[in-house]
């Protein structure tokens, strides 16, 4: 049995029902809400292990909206988010994985895929949760605060990036295809073009600059991508 608790935020009853159903066979606990208070109520009163979030919910905000404002609390933004929805864009994942979203998971979809996918991101996340901050060069980065700091100065940082940043943290010396990082850090099944992961490194490389970091992150023609604190060789 795994035991941890997964909140379900859909307003569609027979989806939310149905959704519970597999779960629990699959030996989760569930929780259910309807709408963005009645789950931020669910979040704060019981912190689950996940939370299965729908993208259109009833009222002014979003179930993207939804999860930035969780990304954005230091005692929530651990949490992980699988977004439910029918948009199927790339710019639309894109789009849902900068605001912070761990997986994506197109309707309609299989409750096989859907229990492989949970298990999936709270390995992920178990991952990204280290009792002792990982240490690299002038970078310390605290996973249970999710706090980066370079030289004891904080560094702002997306959510996006920050979860690029502690796989690489977290894998230091090893050479990553881009597809391997694609994989690691959102999921096998979430299509975005290599190009993406290209995006994503040059905003994280941005950030570094400032702090003389920027090159721990190094190109590997005809591979990928290192993160090393030992200057690669030209």
């Amino acid at each position: 049995m795994n035991n941890e608790l997964i909140l379900i935020v859909e307003d569609e009853p027979a989806i939310s029902e149905m959704i519970v159903m597999t779960l629990e066979m699959a030996g989760f606990e569930c929780l259910q809400a309807a709408d963005i208070p009645e789950a931020h109520q669910q979040v704060v009163d019981h912190r689950p292990a996940l939370i299965l979030l729908d993208w259109m919910l009833p009222g002014d905000k979003s179930g993207i909206d939804f999860c930035r404002m969780l990304k954005k609390d230091e005692l929530l933004s651990e949490i992980p988010v699988i977004m439910l929805t029918a948009k199927s864009e790339e710019d639309n994942k894109v789009f849902g994985l900068d605001a912070g979203v761990d997986d994506y998971i197109t309707k309609p979809f299989s409750t096989r895929e859907l229990v492989s996918r949970i298990k999936a991101v709270l390995r992920r996340s178990s991952l990204l949760s280290a009792d002792k901050p990982i240490e690299i060069g002038k970078l310390s980065l605290d996973a249970k605060s999710q706090r980066l700091t370079a030289d004891n100065k904080p560094i702002d940082i997306g959510p996006t990036e920050y979860r690029l940043l502690a796989f690489f943290m977290s894998h230091p010396e090893r050479v990553y295809t881009r597809a391997q990082i694609l994989d690691q850090v959102w999921g096998s099944h979430v299509y975005i073009e290599d190009r993406t992961i290209d995006v994503h490194i040059r905003r994280l490389r941005k950030l570094l600059h400032p702090y003389d970091c920027d090159t721990l992150i190094q190109t590997v023609r005809g591979t990928g991508y290192r993160f090393s604190n030992v200057m690669a060789a030209e």
